[in-house]
């Protein structure tokens, strides 16, 4: 029988029993669940910092692991959209289960059809094939090493137009997967099956699998919603652990760290461009002179080529003073990237009003925080604000660029 677990994210639950094939199975799983033994044979679960569903294990240690965010549904959906149009009221209000997994397959479902009821996109790709008539032009050389120059069967390379291009194998992975995953209702399921039967001829993309690589443009321009929920679908449905591959799990998972830095990213990336300020993400630097050590900013701010400003996102309450290790990470990036100013952005929390000047350095670290907990115009005028302040802070020269040891 299999057992069904609800959990908050970042919340202990109550003490509960559990068997042993049960407590293995949620062993298997340490990014998800954090396991406490405690007094009497029960155990204390809470959830990290990672939302969704799934099912886990078999026969006696067959387990449904459901975990709720913080944040409410609907709230959390309008983080991870880049385009108004998909994230309007109406559109997330439509899923009304207050649930993860069955709210963003519904809301998949609507974008999926919008897209594909004004046709499905087609795309020239390249083929090289062996046919019985000449299409496209003869490939010579393998004609001579395959064929031994017969005249059959001749070795041809062609464009085709199709619908088996990339963006239409992502969207239709993501399609057959939304249909297993737990609780989504059925008529989204029903409305899933119509929109897969349009994809005829289409390879769709497996979980886990390397997405196909696909640009935005103007010609594919009214599926880039679609295909952003596609995208995060297929990549909840496995787990990343520590120093190894991607895991195919059944169900769905979403990393709310990365959620809320995509979603700064996003934020500061458009409200930074009228500034003439670029935003680059987790681009990798070498923290050491014999650069054998390797470090991956959050953020960083740009004018004119040269970094200015460096981000770094925290999705965790800020209490007080952030914790050493925060200060510290940020001093090394200041440090190493030759800047004078480094930015701690909070996902909820009070910040301090002044920033922290570092000693014998003319560093300072500033606090942000951006609580996820507002409604969505409170939240869009508290990243302007921010913003605002990063422009400013990356005006001038002066303002921004440490003195290497070096250059001294």
């Amino acid at each position: 029988m299999t057992l069904h677990l609800h959990l908050a994210e970042a919340t202990a639950s109550p003490p509960r029993p559990l068997t042993p094939a049960q407590v293995a199975t949620l062993a298997t799983v340490p990014e998800l669940v954090i396991m406490t033994p405690t007094v009497g044979g029960r155990w204390r679960l809470a959830g990290r910092q990672r939302v969704g569903t799934v099912r886990l294990g078999h026969n006696d240690g067959a387990i449904e692991l459901r975990i709720q965010p913080k944040l409410p549904v609907q709230r959390l959906l309008g983080l991870l959209g880049d385009n108004d149009d998909i994230w309007q009221h109406h559109q997330i209000t439509a899923a009304t289960d207050d649930l993860l997994v069955p709210a963003l397959a519904t809301v998949f479902a609507r974008a999926a059809e919008r897209v594909l009821r004004g046709g499905v996109l087609h795309g020239y790709v390249h083929r090289e094939d062996a046919l019985t008539v000449v299409r496209g032009r003869i490939r010579t050389s393998a004609q001579l090493s395959r064929r031994m120059g017969l005249p059959t069967a001749i070795e041809v390379a062609y464009d085709d137009y199709l619908a088996d291009i990339p963006e239409n194998q992502i969207l239709l992975g993501a399609i057959e997967l939304a249909q297993t995953l737990p609780g989504v209702a059925d008529t989204t399921i029903t409305l899933l099956r119509h929109l897969s039967g349009r994809l005829v001829g289409v390879v769709l993309v497996r979980p886990g699998a390397p997405l196909p690589l696909w640009r935005p443009t103007r010609l594919n321009e009214r599926y880039v919603p679609a295909l952003q929920l596609a995208e995060l679908i297929l990549s909840g449905a496995s787990l990343q652990q520590e120093g190894s591959q991607a895991i195919k799990i059944d169900g769905f998972i979403l990393n709310m760290a990365q959620i809320f830095e995509r979603f700064l990213t996003r934020q500061l990336a458009t409200g930074l461009l009228p500034h003439s300020l670029r935003c680059v993400a987790q681009k990798g630097h070498r923290l050491d002179q014999q650069r054998r050590v390797l470090f991956q900013p959050d953020i960083l701010i740009y004018r004119d080529g040269r970094p200015t400003v460096v981000v770094d996102a925290k999705y965790r309450t800020l209490d007080g003073a952030p914790p050493t290790g925060h200060l510290f990470q940020m001093i090394s990036y200041c440090t190493a990237l030759g800047l004078a100013e480094g930015h701690l952005v909070y996902a909820s929390g009070r910040p301090s009003a002044e920033p922290y000047r570092i000693k014998n350095s003319n560093i300072r670290v500033h606090v942000h925080v951006l609580d996820l907990n507002q409604g969505p115009t409170d939240l869009a005028i508290a990243v302007a604000s921010l913003v605002d302040r990063l422009a400013a802070r990356s005006e001038g020269p002066d303002m921004a660029t440490v003195p290497l040891p070096g250059n001294r």
